[in-house]
């Protein structure tokens, strides 16, 4: 009997004439992770994806790990295929089902009937297909109130289906479908966990990250990309635009206050980013900040760096605290790339006593000591750009 993958909506379902669009870019983005997994067909009907094996090499247990990665799709249903007959479907209960919810001590049946030319209703569906499951599995109890695992029977126009439990999907939106965004990428924690949850609201990524070689290494630069392909895993492609600090950060070390190192560092990123964004179409920048976490990360700090922000700046770990971030980090299977013991730019020169509290105005006065401008268009003259893709 063949297997399908059953792919459920989430916000999708809520969306009004254009929710095709939607519908769309989902279908792309699974065809895009099949093509890892082998042969199969992508289609749509009813608020559900149906991925169908179209040879026997397809690899039904990788398509659903990588179908669960992508954003827009709530549960996922490995089901097996009917004909539209009684007779059918208890024969996958007893031969299929069974055999799955045999380490369970409860279950219960629900069976739901779009097509309403099946002669038995939901109700009677559901007990027909429970006294089978009972039959074959008499240690196995009925409980419709609180059951270990639910068995699913759905009679849909193109045939029946028949599936105990379900997996989780990432849920959110289809990734494109909310614009683009430039993610500010270091290589820590914080900020490839901003850019996951921004892919979830369906925002397109490109990343840019700053360097400081010689002070900061190659090994940390490629820990960087190592975490945007991860990211890439939910996002698709990235392309990293790499851009040094190093001459930026000399020269504030020779005429600048220590203290307000990394305030004014912090402004040339964003200015950097601007540029980066502008060329690239991003309508935000996302970072990984959460307030209060460093030094400049209180609301005075954010405040001073948002000044220099030409476009809107999104922090979805804004009100997170770090256990919660790391959480997502291990989730997405960032975590241990993340916390590799290599250097990034903003620990090169990092003050004993950063400002917690700057003004605009002290940290203007700090920044009118160096050309702003002419180390801008310098740094950006810099960049170069790694593809970082999914696919392989």
């Amino acid at each position: 009997m063949n297997e399908v993958l059953l792919c459920k909506y989430g916000e999708i379902v809520l969306k009004g004439a254009n929710r095709s669009y939607f519908e769309d870019v989902l279908c792309k983005e699974l065809r895009k992770k099949a093509k890892k997994c082998g042969e199969f067909s992508v289609s749509r009907a009813q608020s559900t994806v149906y991925i169908e094996p179209l040879d026997e090499f397809c690899d039904m247990d990788a398509m659903l790990a990588e179908a669960q990665k992508v954003f827009g799709i709530v549960a996922i249903a490995r089901a097996y295929v009917c004909e539209k007959s009684l007779e059918d479907i208890s024969r996958a209960a007893r031969e299929l089902i069974a055999p799955e919810i045999r380490g369970y001590k409860t279950f219960k049946v629900e069976a739901k009937r779009s097509d309403k030319r099946f002669p038995l209703d939901s109700m009677d569906l559901s007990r027909e297909i429970g006294g089978v499951l009972l039959s074959a599995n008499p240690r196995v109890k009925v409980d419709v109130k609180n059951p270990e695992i639910i068995v699913k029977v759905e009679i849909r126009e193109r045939a029946a289906y028949i599936y105990a439990g379900w997996h989780k999907g990432a849920g959110g939106m289809p990734v494109g479908t909310n614009g683009k965004g430039l993610l500010l990428l270091s290589g820590g924690i914080d900020s490839p966990v901003a850019g996951y949850m921004m892919a979830k609201r369906g925002v397109k990524l490109e990343a840019v990250h700053f360097e400081s070689f010689p002070y900061t290494s190659e090994r940390a630069l490629q820990k960087v990309l190592d975490l945007a392909k991860i990211v890439s895993d939910y996002s698709g492609d990235i392309y990293v635009h790499i851009i040094s600090l190093t001459h930026i950060q000399e020269e504030l070390v020779k005429h600048c206050e220590e203290d307000y190192f990394t305030l004014l560092l912090r402004r040339y990123m964003m200015a950097l980013s601007n540029k980066v964004a502008a060329r690239y179409d991003c309508g935000a920048l996302i970072t990984g900040e959460s307030v209060g976490q460093v030094a400049s990360q209180t609301m005075q700090a954010i405040g001073v760096t948002d000044a220099v922000a030409e476009i809107p700046v999104f922090r979805p770990c804004i009100g997170m605290d770090k256990e919660e971030i790391v959480q997502i980090s291990r989730k997405i299977g960032a975590f241990e790339t993340s916390i590799l013991p290599y250097e990034d730019c903003c620990t090169v020169f990092t003050p004993k006593h950063p400002k917690t509290k700057p003004t605009l105005e002290k940290v203007v006065e700090q920044e009118n000591k160096l050309p702003f401008d002419e180390l801008v268009e310098e740094a950006f003259a810099t960049m170069k750009t790694v593809r970082i893709s999914h696919d392989c």
